[in-house]
């Protein structure tokens, strides 16, 4: 049976993990949700902000994006399998995701010790999922589609 963690945003950037039952070997379901130029879960708020191009969440989070990571604080996981599902609630274009260890550079020739997961194709009311193995470590994620902040993620 599927596991099922939805995260709680907000300064503590708690987590509530509903069990659907005790199958270890399932990946866990990360659910979050994009919304013009922020993810509402780390957050815990909907700021409300309008976009109608990438531009706009650019300038956004350029002003804001800093401080409200910092208030967010992290999301904390165990290591294992995951599937993040992320939905797109409101973005009038495409929106995407990207995981990654904290300290990867995709200009890097040698990236197979790094963690990248990513991809596009999440249109207005759509949702999709991305898995990935994730061992102890720091990791960053966000939307380069939607410009938003780089989200923390620790593993431990």
């Amino acid at each position: 049976m599927l596991k099922s963690v939805i995260v709680a945003g907000g300064a503590l950037g708690a987590a509530m993990v509903m069990m659907a039952g005790a199958a270890s070997a399932a990946p866990q379901v990360i659910e979050i949700t994009q919304v013009p130029c922020q993810f509402l879960e780390p957050e815990g708020t909907n700021h409300h902000y309008t976009s109608t191009k990438k531009a706009d969440c650019v300038a956004i989070n350029n002003e804001s994006g800093d401080q409200r990571v910092e208030k967010a604080g992290e999301m904390t996981l165990a290591p294992g399998d995951y599937i993040f599902r992320v939905a797109n609630d409101g973005v009038p274009y495409e929106v995407g995701f990207w995981l990654r260890d904290k300290d990867y550079d995709w200009t890097d020739k040698i990236l197979s010790q790094k963690i990248s997961v990513s991809g596009g194709g999440l249109l207005q009311g759509k949702t999709k999922d991305y898995a990935v193995t994730l061992e102890p470590g720091e990791y960053l994620y966000s939307c380069p589609l939607n410009t938003t902040p780089n989200y923390k993620l620790v593993v431990k």
